[in-house]
C-alpha cells in the first residue's frame, strides 16, 4: 500500500541497511518519497540504493554514518539539508542490544548501546528540529521497543536505553506540538531481523519465542502508513502491548505471573 502523503517528501532513515530500515526504505520509495539512507556499511548502502533505483526509480542518497561517532552527526545532517532543502521525515531506526545479566554486561557494550540507541538518536533529532519548527512541518519517528515498557532479565541495559528513548520522545512530542511537527514512538516486540545476531548469538531466545516474532515487513508497513500523521505510538504485537498496560497498572502481579516467560532469554 502506498502513502500518498509521502510523494515528493524527503525521508531520512538511520540503520537502513537491513531488516526494518531496509523494508521501510522500499515502502517509502514505492510511495514516491525521496530517500536518504544512513548506515555504517558503505557496500550495503550502495547495494540497497541500487535496488531502490532499479525497482522504484526513486531518488535515493546513501550516506555513511556511524552514530557512535557523535562528532560526525551534525556535519552529515547539515550536508543532507543543503542537498535536499528540507527533511520531512526522520526515522531514528539505528540501534542494537546485547543480552547479558546486569552484573555481567561488559562496560564497552553498556557504553556502546547508550552511544547509539540514545545519544546518537538524540543528536540526529537535534539536527532536524530547527528546520522543522521553522517550516512548521515534519515528522520524527523513534524506533523504541516493548522493552522500553517492560524491562526483563538479561536486557537491563538495553531496556534502560529504550526507556530513555520513550522518555525523550514523550517530552519532544509535547515541545513540538504547537509547531505542526509530529512525533511518534514505535514499540515492537521481538522482530525477525539481524538484531539477534548480536543480542542473542546462541539463538536460545529466538528459539524460545519463535512463534511470537514479528515480521519486519508488517512493522515497516505500519510505520510508513503512519508517516505524516499525528499518531502518538505504534505498539506491536497487540497482545504484548496489552501486557505492558497491565504491567503499568499491576507491576508486581505481572512480574510474579510472568517470571518464567521473562527468563526465556
Amino acid at each position: 500500500m502506498m502513502n500518498e502523503r509521502l510523494k515528493g517528501k524527503t525521508v531520512v532513515i538511520t540503520g537502513a541497511t537491513g531488516g526494518l530500515g531496509e523494508r521501510m526504505a522500499h515502502l517509502c520509495a514505492a510511495s514516491g518519497a525521496r530517500l536518504v539512507l544512513l548506515a555504517r556499511n558503505k557496500e550495503k548502502l550502495e547495494q540497497i540504493t541500487g535496488q531502490i533505483h532499479a525497482q522504484h526509480q526513486s531518488a535515493c542518497l546513501p550516506v555513511v554514518l556511524d552514530l557512535s561517532r557523535h562528532e560526525d552527526i551534525a556535519p552529515v545532517f547539515q550536508s543532507i539539508l543543503k542537498q535536499t532543502g528540507a527533511i520531512d521525515v526522520l526515522v531514528n531506526n539505528a540501534g542494537y542490544g546485547v543480552f547479558a545479566e546486569a552484573g555481567d554486561v561488559a562496560l564497552a557494550d553498556l557504553q556502546g548501546m547508550f552511544a547509539v540507541n540514545v545519544v546518537g538518536l538524540i543528536a540526529c533529532t537535534k539536527e532536524v528540529i530547527p528546520s522543522m519548527k521553522e517550516r512548521r512541518s515534519g515528522h520524527i519517528i523513534n524506533i523504541s521497543s516493548q522493552a522500553g515498557k517492560i524491562a526483563t532479565p538479561k536486557s537491563s541495559v538495553y531496556a534502560a536505553t529504550k526507556h530513555a528513548v520513550l522518555g525523550y520522545t514523550n517530552s519532544l512530542r509535547m515541545e513540538l506540538s504547537d509547531f505542526g511537527v509530529f512525533v511518534t514512538a514505535v514499540n515492537p516486540g521481538p522482530m525477525a531481523t539481524n538484531f539477534f545476531d548480536i543480542a542473542d548469538p546462541s539463538g536460545s531466545y529466538v528459539k524460545n519465542v519463535g512463534r511470537f516474532i514479528l515480521r519486519a515487513d508488517k512493522v515497516a508497513q505500519k510505520i510508513v502508513d503512519a508517516m505524516m500523521t499525528r499518531q502518538r505510538e505504534i505498539n506491536l504485537p497487540v497482545w504484548m502491548n496489552a501486557g505492558s498496560i497491565a504491567y503499568t497498572l499491576f507491576p508486581g502481579l505481572v512480574e510474579r505471573l510472568g517470571k518464567r516467560a521473562f527468563f526465556k532469554k
